[in-house]
């Protein structure tokens, strides 16, 4: 792969990654304000394991390929 898909693929995948995240936020908040507070601890650890993984795997492509 060249080194400017590589670049795309890292953004996309950070891109992804923060959007995952904000949306456990998201459901957290909504089910906190609904008096469900284990629920809502729940969707906020998914979210940020599962984006945080995807931002740091698109970071890692992203020095890989030299661009940070």
């Amino acid at each position: 792969m060249s080194k400017a898909t590589l670049w795309r693929l890292a953004k996309f995948l950070e891109l992804v990654g923060m959007c995952i995240v904000l949306a456990g936020l998201v459901m957290s908040i909504s089910l906190g304000m609904d008096e469900e507070g284990l629920k809502s601890m729940a969707y906020s650890g998914y979210g940020l394991m599962i984006g945080g993984g995807l931002f740091i795997l698109g970071y890692f492509i992203e020095r890989s390929v030299g661009a940070r």
